[in-house]
């Protein structure tokens, strides 16, 4: 009888330590929905400046100096190199410069490379808001990049893969101008999408 009381008990701590779960993934998750709409509502801003004063004929810095770091904008603290725009997904976020898992729980991040040198790899969690569905993407969709200086780079996706988690150097190697990469439910994979640089 004991016994019983005290599996039962159990299974009732296990429901709510269960529910305690979805109830704070749920917050954590319209916490960076908000994270996001917050930066973008600043960001136009921001770019309009650089943008609305820019010489049509002067050739922008990144083709003559490739290997520039990538200009950043501060919102809220937070360093921003870009816009992501994933029109298939109606998805417009910041990308953050540098990642880190605090960053990651705000915007997707620049886990490496640089969009000037065609190696871009950009990482975000699978929050619906975010990366979440990447997994939905097709081949031949576009996917827009503008950096902090109002420059756009077009994309088409060309590839769509699941790496192991572990696969670092999978992730990394490859002739790919732009990868987007987010993990499965669990952790254990890793949502990857490659993309190539539409030429002007």
């Amino acid at each position: 009888m004991k016994k019983g009381k005290s599996l039962i008990f159990l299974g009732l701590l296990l429901i709510v330590a269960a529910l305690s779960l979805v109830v704070y993934n749920l917050y954590d998750e319209r916490r960076a929905a908000d994270a996001v709409d917050q930066a973008m509502q600043e960001l136009p801003a921001k770019m309009q400046d650089i943008i609305s004063g820019e010489d049509a004929t002067e050739v922008p810095d990144y083709l003559l100096n490739p290997n520039m770091d990538m200009p950043v904008k501060t919102v809220h603290g937070v360093d921003i190199v870009g816009i992501l725009n994933i029109p298939g997904l109606e998805l417009e976020l910041p990308v953050i410069s540098r990642w880190s898992y605090s960053n990651l729980k705000s915007a997707p991040c620049r886990y490496a490379g640089s969009v000037y040198l065609n190696n871009l790899i950009l990482c975000g969690h699978n929050y619906r808001s975010h990366f979440g569905s990447l997994k939905n993407l097709q081949e031949g969709d576009i996917v827009i990049f503008t950096d902090m200086d109002g420059n756009e780079f077009v994309y088409e996706i060309t590839l769509l893969e699941t790496l192991s988690s572990s696969d670092v150097e999978g992730m990394e190697n490859g002739d790919w101008d732009l990868t987007l990469f987010t993990c499965t439910i669990g952790g254990s994979y890793r949502i990857t999408v490659r993309c190539e640089l539409i030429p002007e």
